[in-house]
């Protein structure tokens, strides 16, 4: 099974089990990034996460930011990048820049 079909299986699972959920999923990329177009990680309303769109360099970010969807439904769009003073923060160092979409499961 792909790491996507995971993370919709665990998050398929989350929703059976009457959880609320957010799934983020990298749209864009450029230079060095972490993870491909297409990366899924999906979090439940406990912080429970499956899946990775950063091989952890903006995780943290992006399950603040799908708690926050979560509670309020209104998707989110993230950027990530070297020029970006966030990026350095959450310690995305590795040169490049990625773009993030966040949205409630309903």
């Amino acid at each position: 099974m792909s790491d996507a079909l995971d993370v919709l299986d665990q998050v398929g699972k989350w929703k059976a089990g009457g959880k609320k959920v957010a799934i983020a999923t990298v749209i864009t990329t450029w230079g060095s990034s972490p993870r491909p177009v297409g990366s899924q990680l999906g979090v439940d309303e406990t912080g429970a996460m499956v899946g990775s769109v950063s091989g952890g360099c903006i995780e943290g970010a992006v399950v603040k930011e799908a708690l926050a969807a979560i509670a309020d439904g209104k998707p989110r769009l993230l950027d990530f990048g070297v020029t970006d003073e966030q990026a350095w923060d959450v310690g995305l160092a590795c040169g490049g820049k990625v773009q993030v979409f966040v949205e409630k499961v309903n």
